[in-house]
This record gives structure tokens, C-alpha cells and sequence, in this order.
């Protein structure tokens, strides 16, 4: 599969769980901006059969290669950015996974269980990434046990493969060239930004400043009703040049740690 058919499938999906996205898109468009998009990202386990080598492989196939690797202690996550290099007009590919060993018995056997019931056909098909939601019917009982430990278990528990988010770069656009001009347009026409660690994450000195909208909040319906949960977000990333003019190309950890938290339960 092309990598133009790859992103125009994701975008439509991610679209479909954050209306807010699209008419973001529509927002910076209409004020004549070019949107490029930074970088995508998935969220897995470190699960043999989904993790990021898994994960990446649709990506792997078209030229993608290892960019970087990043650990979240206090998330118990790792995670792996994919780019290709020396082209700028295809997004970065960045891919956490949970680590079940550092999980409570109760994460890690719920997800775990789920994973080999499923259809494993399904993990080495070239459809895993546009999946969505792998377990069915999902319960809010267990996404809520899940929250209270992981925020991350709980998304992926009930979203599954699929970009939670895409982000515009900043250094695309014209007029709104700067991260803070970006929020304050954002703020302006009644988006909700995710103030974690600050509405802007990152210094001049990292060389990447980033932002993001809270997830918009869809109904799902669960074995014990209809509720509403955090879907998708939306994020803006500003990259700097180094000393030598070059535009940093990786990831601040203590900024994505916080930008994680886009997808975080909230009440509307």
C-alpha cells in the first residue's frame, strides 16, 4: 500500500473520532496556511504480537526507518519515532507501547488475555494499523479499573489501532508560524488545550516546542450502556535549528510525557 493511500486512510479515521481536527484543519486553510503534518502516532503494548516492530512494519516497507527510542518511567512506556530519511514532505511515524511486566497483575493479565483471544489473523494482516478497537464488546467496569492505574491502558483498551493524533507543523505555516500565536487561535475559537506541564511544552533550548488540544469526547457504547470518553486530540510541534541550521528531527521526552495526557479522562 502507498504511503498516500496509508495517511489519507488513517487521517480519515482519526478524523471520524475528532471532528475537532478537521475543522482545526479547515480553520488554518482558511486563512491560506499549507498544512504539513509533523508526525503520527499509535499506541501498543510490548505484546510480541502488536508491539512497535509490528506496529511499524506497514511504515518499515515503505522506506521508514528507526529514528530514535524514548522511555517513560512514570508511564511505563517505551517508545520508537520512524522517519525516512532525508524526506521532509513524509511524516515522522511515532510508536509507544506499554510495558506489561511493569503493570499490576490486573492490567497486565486483562490485556494480556485479550490480546491471544483475539483473532490473531489480524496481527499480521496489513490492515493492523487501521484496525481501531480490537476488543469487542469493551466494558466500562474494566476501562474505568484500568484508568485508575494507566490513562494509556485505558485508551487502548477501547481505541485500539488507530493515530491518536496527527500534528501540524508549526514551520509550515505563514502567518501563524509560532506556537503561541497557534494557541491563542485555538483558545480564540473555543478549543480546549491540554495545560499539562503548561500550555506550551518544551524551551527554545530543547528546539521543540509542542501543543495540543484535549481529546474530543465521543460516546462509546460499552456492555453497561452509552458513555463518554476521550478519543483523539490533535497536536502543533514547532522544531528549532541546532548550531548548525539544521531543524531538530526527534523528540523531547519530558514535553511527550505531558502531551500524553491529551487523551486523559476529563469532563467536558
Amino acid at each position: 500500500m502507498k504511503l498516500e493511500q496509508i495517511f489519507n486512510r488513517l487521517w480519515s479515521d482519526y478524523t471520524s473520532l475528532n471532528e475537532s481536527a478537521d475543522n482545526i484543519f479547515n480553520l488554518f486553510t482558511e486563512k491560506g496556511e499549507n498544512i504539513v503534518n509533523d508526525h503520527i502516532a499509535f499506541r501498543t503494548l510490548d505484546h510480541p504480537l502488536i508491539n512497535i516492530d509490528v506496529m511499524a512494519r506497514q511504515f518499515t516497507l515503505n522506506g521508514y526507518v528507526p529514528g530514535g527510542d524514548y522511555e517513560f518511567r512514570n508511564k511505563h512506556l517505551t517508545a520508537r519515532h520512524f522517519e525516512i530519511p532525508g524526506d521532509i514532505t513524509s511524516p515522522r511515524v511515532f510508536i509507544s507501547q506499554l510495558k506489561l511486566s511493569e503493570c499490576s497483575d490486573f492490567v497486565r493479565k486483562t490485556l494480556v488475555d485479550l490480546v491471544e483471544a483475539s483473532d490473531h489473523q489480524r496481527y499480521i494482516s496489513d490492515e493492523l494499523i487501521f484496525s481501531g478497537g480490537l476488543f469487542s464488546p469493551v466494558s466500562h467496569e474494566i476501562y474505568q479499573k484500568l484508568r485508575e492505574e494507566s490513562e494509556y491502558a485505558a485508551w487502548f483498551y477501547v481505541f485500539g489501532f488507530r493515530a491518536n493524533h496527527f500534528t501540524v507543523s508549526i514551520n509550515s505555516l505563514s502567518e501563524y508560524g509560532d506556537i503561541y500565536k497557534v494557541n491563542e487561535l485555538l483558545k480564540k475559537n473555543g478549543y480546549r488545550l491540554n495545560s499539562a506541564g503548561g500550555e506550551v511544552k518544551g524551551t527554545p533550548e530543547d528546539l521543540l516546542l509542542q501543543s495540543s488540544t484535549m481529546a474530543d469526547i465521543v460516546k462509546i457504547n460499552f456492555l453497561e450502556g452509552d458513555f463518554e470518553v476521550p478519543a483523539c486530540y490533535y497536536e502543533f510541534a514547532q522544531r528549532l535549528p541546532d548550531t548548525s541550521g539544521q531543524l531538530f528531527n526527534g523528540f523531547i521526552e519530558k514535553s511527550a510525557d505531558k502531551i500524553f495526557e491529551s487523551t486523559n479522562f476529563y469532563r467536558k
